[in-house]
């Protein structure tokens, strides 16, 4: 088969339904996608997700034989870097690609506190908490001797005190995951004690994701999480032979490391 390239002659973050195109070809794209979009829909209610924005999108295409493949997934509140394949033909190059481990990500990460180290490798496997414990958050992750291998190389890129948090320190964090296991950032950073900034379930307590899911946003969660949604960003992404993609902090981000949100 023909290898995939990958222009990038599309302009960078070229705003369209809401979310960034980076790069596009005839068979691949890649996208920026915001913070609280859903990839993929979660129930028949008609909410907008990405997949059903792109396939608007690419409607000419997939009227042509063409279709949609997301590549790599990322969380609803997670924004960043989306590969996605427009032909059965990509899917299945991008699929051996990630099959062989051809397939990079680094995402950055705001932590609370400041490290003692500038470098780690987290080497700790995951399995869902509810298999082995009891737990009222069905995705829930935890590390346990007998779960999936899951490896995360961790680097300090920033440490700061924001002018308005009366001193309490934060971090700037890159984060390289050599494994793909659910919620794998999250839950490394919150084992070495610097969980991510907004995280509702691996923050400071696991009850502020069950008040959320009663109550909505409150200026309670707003105190205790700092941000609405946990503060990762897929910043880099590479496939083996077709290309390198980057996404710089998203702006509810970098304006709050500076203080100005």
């Amino acid at each position: 088969m023909p290898e995939l390239r990958l222009s990038t002659s599309v302009a960078s973050s070229a705003n369209v339904r809401g979310f960034g195109i980076i790069a596009e070809t005839d068979e691949l794209l890649v996208v920026d996608k915001p913070a609280f979009l859903l990839i993929h829909p979660t129930r028949p209610d008609g909410r907008r997700t990405l997949w059903s924005e792109v396939r608007n999108l690419l409607a000419f295409e997939i009227a042509n034989g063409g279709q949609v493949s997301i590549v790599n997934r990322l969380d609803r509140e997670t924004s960043g870097l989306v590969l996605i394949a427009k032909s059965a033909h990509a899917a299945r190059q991008l699929g051996v690609l990630m099959q062989r481990h051809l397939i990079a990500k680094e995402y950055l990460a705001i932590v609370w506190g400041w490290p003692e180290w500038d470098c780690m490798l987290v080497d700790a496997p995951l399995l869902r908490q509810g298999s082995v414990s009891a737990s009222k958050i069905f995705l829930k992750q935890t590390i346990h001797p007998n779960g999936a291998k899951a490896i995360t190389e961790l680097r300090v890129v920033q440490r700061f005190v924001r002018p308005s948090s009366s001193g309490d320190r934060f971090s700037l964090i890159r984060a390289t995951p050599r494994t793909g296991r659910t919620h794998q950032i999250r839950v490394h950073l919150a084992s070495v004690g610097h969980p991510i900034i907004g995280d509702k379930i691996y923050g400071p307590d696991e009850r502020c994701y069950l008040e959320f899911i009663e109550t909505g946003w409150t200026p309670e969660l707003e105190t205790r999480l700092l941000l609405p949604r946990h503060a990762l960003h897929s910043a880099q992404l590479s496939a083996a032979g077709i290309g390198r993609w980057e996404s710089g902090l998203p702006r509810d981000l970098s304006t709050w490391i500076s203080g100005d949100a």
